[in-house]
């Protein structure tokens, strides 16, 4: 005797949850580009923090010149690790910018304190100072016509706790982004401008005078790696104010999901700083998150950034 199963088909109830997040799933994680020829470093040891970015460079003083293979070397490691990090450096003030120029000339910040000289920035955090970019992800300086390069930076007083820094990699958030997506900021441009990160902690008496040397550019939502060709998401929260052409509630619900990929895990490297450590990054590929849980205790560091060229 044939016994026929008629129970009914399992069926769930609707539920849903709001659209345009993050959701969990298997991420792409690619280094470098598709057809780089990867090739083993002989000046110095890399030691990977993460899958995608933030390698230690062993065995490399930064304080000596560089000749032009260690150079070469490390400028290849920059591209495919995208920060690289130096431990116990402790490098002087012109030590430091002489390593940076290596990848260009030095480029100045009038509304940041400046440290031995005007092409050094200074972050001096304790109890009461002012913020200046921390707990948020950004891009250093996209509100220029060029922005920066990269940045070197160094600690000179580290907290007993916490004080870490993050960086993501925007080529590995762009990569992930569903092709729907893609295709609408296929070729879209966004305007960047100075006030709205600098605004959470200057007063416009500050702010003004300085709105006719930086005024709002615009800059490729993707743009192209100059040196690698890879595509990399190229927009951030503290400057990035609109899509061109879009309307404004459509470019706020795009951008608002866009900044949201930085916060994605996969793409991260979180580095624990002690005193004398030096990191250099990538700024075109890269964001970075500055961690403010220090407090009452002081943080100290110094920057040195390296101008850059136009966004395409």
């Amino acid at each position: 005797m044939t016994v026929t199963n008629t129970a009914p088909p399992a069926t769930l109830r609707e539920a849903r949850i709001p659209g345009g997040g993050l959701y969990e799933g298997r991420r792409v994680l690619r280094r470098v580009p598709e057809g780089w020829e990867e090739r083993p470093y002989e000046l110095f040891e890399v030691e990977p923090q993460a899958r995608t970015i933030g390698a230690e460079i062993r065995g490399v003083d930064l304080s000596r010149p560089l000749g032009p293979e260690l150079r070469a070397e490390l400028h290849r490691a920059l591209l495919e690790w995208k920060v690289l990090f130096f431990r116990g450096q402790h490098l002087a003030p012109d030590r430091q910018r002489a390593f940076a120029r290596h990848w260009g000339e030095l480029e100045t910040n009038p509304l940041l304190a400046a440290g031995s000289s005007e092409d050094v920035v200074r972050f001096d955090k304790g109890d009461g100072s002012t913020p200046t970019f921390e707990n948020v992800w950004h891009a250093d300086v996209t509100f220029r016509e060029r922005p920066a390069l990269g940045a070197v930076l160094q600690l000179r007083e580290v907290p007993p706790t916490g004080g870490d820094t993050l960086w993501a990699d925007m080529a590995a958030a762009y990569d992930n982004l569903p092709q729907d997506v893609k295709d609408r900021i296929d070729g879209a441009r966004a305007v960047h401008d100075f006030i709205p990160g600098f605004a959470r902690f200057y007063g416009p008496e500050r702010l003004a005078p300085h709105q006719e040397h930086f005024p709002p550019v615009e800059h490729p939502v993707v743009r192209t790696h100059p040196d690698t060709g890879r595509r990399m998401l190229f927009v951030n929260v503290s400057f990035t104010t609109r899509i061109t052409g879009m309307p404004r509630e459509e470019s706020d619900r795009l951008l608002r999901y866009l900044f949201q990929q930085a916060h994605i895990p996969e793409y991260q490297v979180r580095f624990r700083w002690q005193p004398g450590d030096v990191a250099f990054w990538d700024n075109r590929a890269t964001q970075h998150y500055a961690v403010n849980d220090y407090g009452p205790h002081r943080r100290v560091a110094e920057r040195v950034a390296i101008a850059g060229d136009r966004p395409f």
